[in-house]
């Protein structure tokens, strides 16, 4: 189960005061911290919620929700009692949130009341409400968040609040298959159907175990902060699950790198919070360049501790990493991977030993993926061609194992076109020296 592997196997091992969550939201000033024993009870009781509602293992909860720790308790409560969650980025549009409904047919949604942006708030409720009627599958029972700066009216017969919720016993974690689900999360599709793809429990949990020692250089007990949002594999990953089984702390940060309220945002969280490493997207480091270009707000903060920089989400262009490398003086590392793989394919990897950094390329596959580059009749190129990137079956642990109700469209998205071979859909070469550059 990995609900035990996240939290109660760490209380057993006697690190149940450990901070396991800091809750940092520059939008409400708040901060919060939650131990394992905390987050645990907290988690459990939500599960038992979940459970007196007839919510049980295989059944699917949609979780439609803003960076707010009810959000990581109601994924890790699906996980503890073998419910499938779908995680909607809070204000996704109706039609978009009502797709997803459609094709996961959940037994429950979680919803929050609002979410809060840096200078508005986003009704969230009236999205839902209109959501379910475009579904067309019935009334779902919601569990509503409600936030005071935007409270949501509950129907009734429908709706409860997470305080009604919350008002039950905690229960056990239940046993699960390796193979079964844990969650189910949709990405962009070309077909026009939802593209919902399916994390497992035990590769999943293996895999991102190993990552963060062997990627990101962690050791238990630190503190790592994924700058990402829960709504984004980045945010399954390294917000919830890989810090929390590895016995890291882990960081939920509702804020931006700029506006909230200045450039320094990150090196203030860094500072206040002891965070060892980052894991950020380029685009919040070219924010943060475009208005601090001398790196002043570098200098107002305390980074001794800060050690490491890792960037993905797309391509990180080699000024912002030079940038970054010269003001920071750490390493900047760019690593590559996809919400189909929900970990790096190619990094340089800290725990292994840092390789020299080549900016613009993202290192080496990561051990587990036998990455190729193959031309369009999926004839393998030599070094510093250009073709298309694929991987030699089978995946590693943690991959994908199928889209949700949906094998056809699995295989021939990912599997069909250069047999024995996943493809990528990104394009790029290996050099010489075995470096991987995705283009």
């Amino acid at each position: 189960n990995t609900c035990y592997n996240c939290l109660d196997r760490h209380i057993e091992r006697g690190n149940g005061d450990q901070t396991a969550l800091i809750y940092d939201s520059p939008v409400t000033s708040t901060i919060r911290r939650f131990s394992y024993r905390e987050l645990r009870d907290l988690v459990a009781t939500c599960a038992g919620g979940l459970t007196e509602r007839g919510v049980k293992k295989g059944d699917r909860v949609v979780i439609y929700m803003p960076m707010i720790p009810e959000t990581v308790i109601a994924m890790l409560a699906c996980a503890r009692i073998g419910a499938i969650h779908s995680v909607v980025f809070g204000g996704f549009a109706a039609r978009e949130l009502a797709a997803r409904i459609r094709d996961a047919q959940p037994k429950m949604v979680i919803a929050a009341s609002c979410g809060i942006e840096i200078r508005r708030i986003i009704p969230y409720k009236p999205l839902l409400d209109e959501a379910i009627l475009l579904a067309g599958i019935g009334p779902i029972p919601c569990v509503i968040c409600q936030r005071p700066e935007a409270r949501a009216t509950l129907i009734e017969g429908r709706d409860i609040s997470w305080d009604q919720l919350m008002n039950a016993h905690m229960v056990p974690n239940v046993p699960c298959k390796a193979t079964d689900p844990l969650y189910i999360l949709y990405t962009s599709g070309t077909t026009g159907v939802p593209k919902g793809v399916v994390r497992d429990n035990g590769g999943h949990l293996v895999a991102l175990h190993w990552s963060m020692k062997g990627i990101y250089g962690m050791k238990p007990g630190e503190v790592f902060w994924a700058a990402s949002d829960v709504g984004w594999v980045v945010g399954h990953s390294y917000i919830v699950y890989a810090p929390l089984a590895y016995g890291c702390t882990t960081i939920l940060y509702d804020g931006k790198s700029v506006g909230t309220p200045d450039p320094g945002a990150f090196w203030r969280v860094i500072a206040e919070h002891h965070v060892d490493v980052l894991f950020t997207a380029p685009t919040a480091f070219r924010a943060i360049r475009r208005e601090d270009p001398e790196g002043i707000y570098i200098k107002k903060y305390d980074l001794s501790r800060f050690r490491m920089l890792f960037l993905a989400g797309e391509r990180c262009d080699p000024d912002t990493l030079r940038w970054a490398e010269e003001r920071l003086n750490i390493p900047v590392i760019d690593h590559w991977w996809q919400t189909e793989t929900g970990w790096a394919i190619g990094a340089n990897a800290a725990g292994l030993g840092l390789l020299p950094i080549k900016p613009g390329s993202c290192t080496k596959p990561v051990p587990g993926y036998d990455v190729r580059v193959l031309d369009d009749h999926g004839e393998e190129l030599p070094p510093n061609q250009h073709g298309n990137i694929a991987v030699r079956l089978p995946l590693p642990p943690g991959c994908l194992t199928t889209l949700w109700n949906n094998d056809r469209d699995f295989f021939n998205t990912y599997l069909s076109e250069y047999p024995g071979y996943y493809l990528t859909g990104d394009a790029g070469f290996i050099d010489s020296e075995g470096y991987l550059w995705i283009m």
